[in-house]
């Protein structure tokens, strides 16, 4: 293992609209499949372990491709070093966009599979969206998305609806995870200035046209699970635009720990 001079990264209130709609999206994959692989080694069976870590995979998956395009928005010649990493690992909490909802605690495997779902199902229909983006190089990662992602739907729901439908202890722990987890469904559907930006442009995905469909899958598999969906509740908001939970630091404190003790270091 070597060590470099790390790279100073452009400030986040400097980068242009497109920058911080594509870390955005980088941010919300890359934190919750690092929630996600926090299960590795501890998940209920093998099979579902396994399923679970392969989600957290897809997730990162996403998130590199990402990453990699910002890199180059920001630094098109690679003159400054700035790479998937560098975006990663040298940003600090403030400079993250990701929705509030993917960084809260996993909790135990009823909130897990709930916070997967409601965001898996917001990514189906988001990345159905994305294909039909005027940017061709998000186009083309919303349609590779779209095939994990679907699958991440899938493999979600068919878990609130044998949680939600099971047993009574079962069915109290995910109406209890609902509880929690709801208010953060909001923010999803509440554009910030720099989503809009994007939409404006056929660049991004009009929140307000995918909100419905959510709604309606939710609502379709949560009436399976028996569940009660919230009401009247209050939406919590900010993660969009850096204010963020104290769990975030928390993550980032774990994910970004070996290159805050060895700066710059490569293998």
């Amino acid at each position: 293992m070597s060590q470099t001079i790390p790279t100073i990264l452009p400030p986040q209130s400097i980068l242009d609209p497109r920058t911080t709609y594509v870390l955005h999206l980088a941010d919300n994959a890359l934190i919750l499949g690092h929630r996600n692989s926090e299960w590795t080694g501890h998940g209920p069976v093998l099979e579902q372990d396994i399923a679970i870590s392969n989600i957290a995979l897809d997730l990162i998956g996403q998130a590199r491709n990402l990453y990699q395009y910002a890199a180059r928005i920001i630094d098109p010649k690679g003159e400054l070093g700035i790479t998937e990493d560098t975006l990663a690992y040298l940003r600090d909490a403030w400079d993250f966009r990701n929705c509030l909802l993917v960084e809260q605690p996993n909790g135990d495997w009823a909130k897990t599979i709930l916070r997967q779902f409601l965001f898996s199902a917001y990514q189906y229909y988001f990345y159905g969206s994305l294909q039909q983006s005027a940017d061709q190089q998000l186009a083309a990662i919303g349609e590779k998305a779209l095939k994990e992602v679907t699958y991440h739907l899938r493999w979600s729901g068919e878990w609130v609806v044998r949680l939600g439908d099971g047993t009574a202890e079962s069915h109290r722990r995910l109406q209890e995870a609902l509880q929690d987890l709801w208010p953060y469904t909001g923010e999803l559907f509440d554009p910030a200035a720099y989503e809009t930006y994007n939409t404006d442009l056929a660049i991004g995905v009009d929140l307000s046209a995918i909100r419905s469909p959510w709604m309606e899958q939710v609502r379709s598999i949560f009436q399976q699970a028996t569940l009660s969906v919230p009401e009247d509740t209050w939406m919590q908001s900010g993660g969009k635009n850096g204010l963020h939970s104290e769990h975030l630091g928390y993550i980032l404190a774990d994910l970004q720990f070996l290159q805050r003790a060895y700066p710059g270091c490569t293998w």
